[in-house]
């Protein structure tokens, strides 16, 4: 058998018990629309599949804000830290939200800019760069405006603190070592099945959607290709769906970020 047929005897089993396996679709590193943003607009336009956009901070600006309003497509803009730089101490694991002093406010003021830039497409939902956040930060979070965290592999609880909604991705489109390149069709359709058969049996949390993580400026043609037959599998499948981003987060539309700051 080969992946693309246990995708769909997977699926099949959430059909038959008319049921949908919940996806969501996030990507990372967002900064301005070059020629991979404006493909994944494309692709995401042309699948009618509602996309997240973690957007940095400080690279960002006007030109995104413009792409994304003309276009008028279901695309939410979420925070991707502040810089994306990495300030973790020699020998850790990259992290850019380490916890030093004046952070929690730098968010605060980060998000405040996006809220401006993008308006109502933006949710205040903070997206660790590296997926890695100091546990000390993450209680302050809503004090800082956020209502959401997303970061990588399936969450513990449904929120990260009282008032913080927490919904991760799970499948990575990269491999990123030994070097950096697409997982591959095999590994990356066995990790989507496993993540639904978790679902299926409540092995893992059956209300956490599957978050599909992709990264628009290093994808090569075959992971192009495997993210469009993805989309598309799931856009006809009925046993799938896949969840627009202020639903994921308890948002019925999208709207203004809510708090001043920390």
């Amino acid at each position: 058998m080969t992946g693309w047929e246990a995708l769909e005897e997977e699926l099949g089993h959430w059909a038959r018990g008319n049921r949908q396996a919940a996806f969501w679709w996030r990507d990372d590193d967002a900064v301005v629309p070059g020629p991979g943003l404006v493909r994944l607009l494309d692709l995401a336009a042309a699948q009618e599949s509602p996309l997240a956009l973690a957007v940095i901070p400080a690279g960002t600006g006007v030109a995104l804000s413009r792409e994304l309003a003309e276009r008028g497509q279901d695309c939410a803009v979420l925070q991707h830290g502040l810089a994306h730089e990495n300030l973790a101490p020699a020998g850790a694991k990259k992290c850019e939200l380490v916890d030093l002093p004046g952070q929690a406010e730098a968010l605060a003021t980060a998000r405040l800019r996006l809220a401006e830039l993008f308006g109502g497409r933006f949710l205040p939902v903070l997206v660790p760069p590296w997926n890695r956040i100091h546990e000390r930060l993450v209680p302050r979070l809503g004090a800082c405006g956020f209502s959401g965290l997303s970061t990588f592999m399936p969450r513990a609880q449904p929120e990260a603190a009282p008032g913080l909604r927490r919904v991760n991705c799970h499948v990575d489109l990269m491999r990123w070592r030994p070097e950096r390149r697409f997982a591959g069709e095999a590994e990356t359709l066995e990790q989507i099945c496993r993540q639904l058969s978790g679902r299926r049996s409540a092995v893992l949390d059956p209300a956490e959607p599957c978050g599909i993580l992709t990264h628009h400026l290093v994808h090569d043609s075959a992971c192009w290709a495997f993210l469009a037959r993805l989309l598309e599998t799931l856009k006809r499948h009925a046993g799938a769906c896949m969840l627009s981003v202020p639903a994921v987060f308890g948002r019925q539309v999208f709207g203004p970020a809510e708090g001043a700051g920390p």
